[in-house]
């Protein structure tokens, strides 16, 4: 009970009211405050750790970040305030809140239960904004799912798929969530020539095709390295595979990728290179040819045990 001078009894109970108010307000106003700090300093930070990447988030991104989380602190943290207040008011007026503590704890804990997966989405949407793991526009691969990033909460994330079909995660369900658009971007191709190809002239001309996309006027700009040929990548059953990779601006590879084939292929046809494919050799034989092949004519054959003595015909 606060210590106020002698007044009236009602009048010193409106005016501890007030104090109260006036305390509850004043704590939702710092609250409001700590909270931007805070959160902006941590975006802040972590804006910074990313620009030696060339990762820096624009400001207009920045702040929807620090509102949406600031949004969902501020309102937790105004209504446990706004509780606390009413109790204590409800004390001032000789109200027993004992009663009313108990069935709030009891509410709390049922409400705590039913709403956990809730909670437990926030929590992960919080940390997803706060890493700055993905955002609107990013192509990510979250819960099995690949997709653009639509929409994102703190509750869920939206996606839509090369097919068009719209996901909605909820964040909660994302243990691992996979950035393909992030800072930069790989081409990583297989290329696969015939046994026997000249496999330094297939790399030659596979790196001139490389070189050359990058001093196309055109797909230079989407480039930051050529695409060329890192190693023989695997003995297949038909072919030669060759590893092609190339370093492109963040959601570029596949059309890069695109590209590259279109121009390797072309490349390939005027070369006479030639990319393989599996085939099986059938072997067919015509009408009356003889060969070690051919099965033997048993009708024509004799017994081996057959006696040239032995009489013939319907006597014997």
């Amino acid at each position: 009970m606060l210590d106020l001078p002698a007044l009236p009894d009602s009048a010193a109970t409106i005016l501890r009211v007030v104090l109260i108010a006036v305390a509850a307000l004043a704590a939702y106003l710092l609250l409001r405050k700590a909270v931007e700090v805070s959160v902006r300093g941590v975006l802040e930070r972590r804006t910074a750790e990313d620009e030696g990447d060339a990762a820096a988030l624009p400001a207009v991104e920045v702040e929807r970040r620090l509102n949406t989380i600031a949004r969902l602190v501020v309102r937790i943290g105004g209504a446990i305030l706004v509780t606390i207040a009413v109790l204590m008011v409800l004390t001032e007026f000789g109200v027993e809140i004992g009663p009313a503590v108990a069935g709030l704890g009891v509410v709390g804990i049922a409400v705590g239960f039913g709403a956990q997966t809730i909670i437990r989405d926030w929590l992960a949407g919080i940390f997803i904004v706060l890493e700055n793991q993905y955002s609107e526009g990013d192509v990510v691969r979250i819960a099995g799912v690949d997709g653009v990033v639509e929409g994102f909460s703190l509750r869920r994330t939206t996606l839509r798929d090369l097919d068009g079909t719209v996901h909605t995660v909820p964040n909660g369900q994302i243990t691992v969530a996979s950035n393909m658009t992030r800072l930069w971007a790989r081409v990583n191709l297989d290329i696969n020539v015939a046994y026997d190809t000249d496999i330094d002239r297939a790399i030659g001309v596979i790196n001139g095709v490389g070189e050359d996309l990058q001093a196309d006027p055109e797909w230079g700009p989407r480039l930051l390295e050529p695409p060329t040929v890192v190693r023989v990548n695997a003995l297949a059953d038909s072919s030669v595979a060759l590893k092609v990779l190339g370093q492109v601006r963040a959601a570029e590879q596949w059309a890069v990728a695109g590209e590259l084939r279109k121009r390797i292929l072309a490349a390939f046809s005027r070369e006479g290179l030639e990319i393989p494919f599996p085939h099986q050799v059938i072997v067919t034989r015509t009408a009356g040819s003889a060969g070690a092949l051919d099965p033997p004519d048993t009708d024509a054959a004799e017994a081996p045990d057959a006696d040239p003595t032995a009489p013939v015909g319907p006597d014997a």
